[in-house]
């Protein structure tokens, strides 16, 4: 949910993206990330997709572990403050003709992020321009 995670995972790898929307037959596709020794992943969160006016995209992720090894990773997560209003950039929104995402405080998104259980409903449709 916030502007970027920065992650070291060991070599036991076990992080997945979601690719695109779910299906037509209503099932998800998940990517492995396979861990690359001494490398960096770089998570685009929502805050950011919001910035950018949605030329960043967040992505969906999951961790699964194994039964046979423990997964050790270090995030580093880079967030507004809770009292920072946040919204499409003036100058994309310029660019676009458009802003895709409303205004709004992060606290608030914060809120319905941990809120709710969005019912197959993506976090960000809060923060949709309506």
């Amino acid at each position: 949910m916030g502007t970027l995670t920065v992650l070291l995972q060991d070599g036991i790898g076990g992080l997945y993206v979601k690719k695109g929307e779910a299906l037509l037959s209503g099932n998800e596709e998940w990517i492995g990330i396979p861990p690359v020794h001494g490398a960096l992943v770089i998570n685009v969160g929502d805050a950011l997709q919001i910035l950018s006016n949605g030329r960043y995209k967040s992505a969906e992720h999951r961790v699964r572990t194994t039964s046979v090894e423990s997964r050790v990773s270090v995030p580093i997560f880079n967030a507004p403050l809770p009292v920072a209003k946040i919204g499409p950039l003036p100058e994309l929104v310029a660019r676009d003709g458009v802003a895709r995402y409303r205004e709004l405080v992060f606290e608030d998104y914060m809120n319905n992020f941990f809120g709710k259980s969005h019912e197959g409903e993506k976090s960000l449709d809060f923060a949709y321009e309506k």
